[in-house]
């Protein structure tokens, strides 16, 4: 008995004593889960649910930093403990510093591999990191990466010590000062940019793997002809190796398909086959095995829709954006994806999935996600509650001049080799980690001119390299008769000021009804909207007023449109909900029931 009232004193100390340690920073406002954070159990959930193992360990949690100049070596001491997975300048991260373009952040800890791994490969995962890493495991040099929104991950097995091991993650991140894609990250936020965030920003993870392993998976659903492709890349090209793919229905094994490695797997899918669509977002889980001979070495879950993107010009002559072969109008909010406490991270994953339920409640079936890319469970998310995402491209170095309400004219911004060849990097790693999240239907390269070059060039890239999806070359600005839909901004209310009778016609931004309420600010005297109101049936009726013009309008030819925004976002007041999530701004059941006439005026 005493021995257990000593061992309980000893780990209410250590929990107290890292609660002391931590806390978030700052005066502005948070969300109320931010009051929930434990430090030993932050974003627990398992990060990769596409592509997922039983036995992983979670690294998040408190770690040692240092910020230190610009090519400083390996520092023997560190300033204090950062909360992971937390960007350095948010309130959550414990610290709130400013990181800057002459400076690095350094991150330290020690961990310990299970027993259990022995034998296996260990793998080091990062959601993601923003912008470049480096990383030593006791002191060896294990990998390095560049760009801010894709997960990667190296095999750390040769650096592995028995017992403790330290890690230590060096992170340099110039913001606005450098060309990478940095989407609306500023040094000097104001408006509709906002504030840096830099370093360790997703889960960081550890997994043990076979020595012959499933790496990634490729899943395309081809409902036209009844058939799933999945493709599937292991570390090793033996060809005398085989794989598995079983697909389940609830409990029930409905399909499955087998081939030999560097072979697509090709799956007749049952005659009855249920189909992905907001109203009814059904999702297949799928069984991945890997074979050496006869014997299993790998077995991975994961799961799949049967649903296709297109467009088909109506009776009337309009081309139509098409949702498993008919008409369907997309409406949704235009989604920063900020948070007053994490920045780039929501402080939980039932945060996380509010925005998206929000949106769903609100009668949306799209959300356009601007500028920035999620953690891989937000996307789970959106698959298992029936959003359509159009995804954008964090857009990054500089701007050419803007054509907004003609095709453009101008001369297009020549970007050097190195920055060309970062965004065709970054461009395509965010499709390849995406590509199988059945929600994702548009891909958005470019938005407003914001660093557009090559447009036709890079919108026939993508669109040749996922033909499963659209591709909306350049939204809102410096239009070319290229991609698969010509896209509009008009702020405050919608406005058609151009058709193309080629391609679907979207208002791809329109709203932005501003409303200030005071205890859920920002900054308390900088405030900014497109069009300002003082009460919420004042900002409704507004709402609804752009609704009805809107749904006139579709009948004249808009296939898609999307409304600014989902929630404030630092001085920005025209969300529907406030930044801490804490108000909804607008009526909710006039919001809901205008919004979903609109999702069914085409059907």
């Amino acid at each position: 008995m005493v021995k257990h009232l000593i061992f309980f004193l000893v780990v209410l100390f250590n929990c107290s004593y890292l609660f002391a340690q931590w806390k978030p920073v700052g005066e502005r406002i948070k969300t109320d889960w931010a009051n929930k954070i434990n430090v030993e159990n932050v974003l627990p959930e398992y990060p990769r649910p596409i592509m997922e193992r039983t036995d992983w360990m979670n690294l998040n949690g408190l770690w040692n930093y240092v910020i230190s100049p610009l090519g400083q070596a390996v520092p023997q001491k560190y300033d204090g403990q950062i909360l992971v997975p937390f960007a350095v300048e948010s309130s959550l991260s414990g610290v709130g510093k400013m990181l800057g373009e002459k400076n690095e952040l350094w991150y330290q800890r020690k961990f310990t591999v299970p027993s259990k791994w022995k034998g296996k490969r260990v793998l080091l995962h990062f959601g993601a990191v923003d912008w470049k890493t480096d990383i030593w495991v006791n002191q060896v040099k294990v990998g390095q990466h560049t760009g801010g929104f894709t997960p990667f991950s190296f095999d750390i097995t040769p650096a592995l010590l028995n017992g403790e091991n330290e890690l230590v993650v060096k992170v340099w991140d110039p913001t606005d000062k450098g060309f990478q894609p940095r989407g609306k990250q500023v040094s000097k936020p104001g408006g509709i940019w906002y504030t840096p965030v830099s370093g360790i920003w997703q889960t960081v993870w550890l997994e043990p793997v076979p020595m012959q392993s499933i790496v990634n998976l490729k899943t395309t659903p081809n409902i036209d002809v009844n058939k799933l492709t999945v493709e599937i890349v292991t570390n090793e090209k033996n060809t005398s190796n085989k794989v598995e793919v079983k697909v389940f229905e609830g409990k029930q094994l409905v399909a499955k398909g087998s081939s030999i490695i560097g072979m697509p797997v090709e799956i007749m899918m049952p005659t009855h086959v249920r189909l992905w669509s907001p109203d009814s977002p059904f999702l297949y889980d799928m069984e991945i095995s890997l074979f050496a001979g006869n014997k299993l070495v790998d077995k991975v879950k994961s799961y799949a829709a049967m649903r296709k993107y297109s467009t088909k010009r109506d009776r009337n002559g309009i081309v139509r954006l098409q949702l498993n072969n008919k008409d369907l109008f997309q409406f949704g909010p235009l989604d920063q994806g900020w948070w007053p406490d994490g920045l780039y991270t929501a402080p939980s994953d039932e945060a996380l999935i509010y925005d998206i339920q929000k949106t769903k409640d609100f009668g949306y079936n799209m959300i356009r996600k601007h500028i920035k890319v999620e953690p891989a469970r937000w996307y789970t998310h959106c698959d298992r509650l029936g959003i359509i995402v159009w995804q954008d491209m964090p857009s990054g170095d500089k701007n050419p001049e803007w054509q907004n309400r003609k095709y453009f004219e101008g001369t297009e911004v020549k970007r050097s080799v190195e920055s060309e060849a970062m965004f065709r990097k970054e461009w395509k790693e965010i499709i390849d980690c995406l590509y199988s999240y059945p929600c994702i239907g548009t891909w958005v390269p470019f938005n407003e001119a914001w660093g557009q070059f090559k447009t036709s060039e890079i919108a026939e890239w993508t669109k040749q390299y996922d033909p499963s999806r659209l591709v909306n070359p350049a939204s809102g600005g410096n239009h070319y008769a290229c991609g698969d839909m010509l896209d509009l901004h008009n702020y405050p209310g919608p406005e058609m000021y151009l058709y193309d009778a080629q391609r679907a016609t979207v208002l791809g931004e329109y709203g932005g009804i501003g409303l200030v309420l005071k205890e859920h600010i920002w900054e308390p005297n900088r405030n900014w909207g497109y069009i300002q109101f003082n009460t919420s049936k004042e900002a409704t009726d507004e709402y609804l007023k752009y609704a009805d013009m809107l749904k006139e309008m579709i009948f004249r030819g808009f296939s898609a449109a999307v409304y600014t925004q989902t929630t404030d976002v630092e001085v920005e007041v025209n969300g529907l909900m406030t930044y801490d999530r804490k108000v909804i701004k607008l009526e909710e059941q006039r919001l809901k029931k205008v919004n979903i006439e609109i999702c069914n005026v085409l059907k």
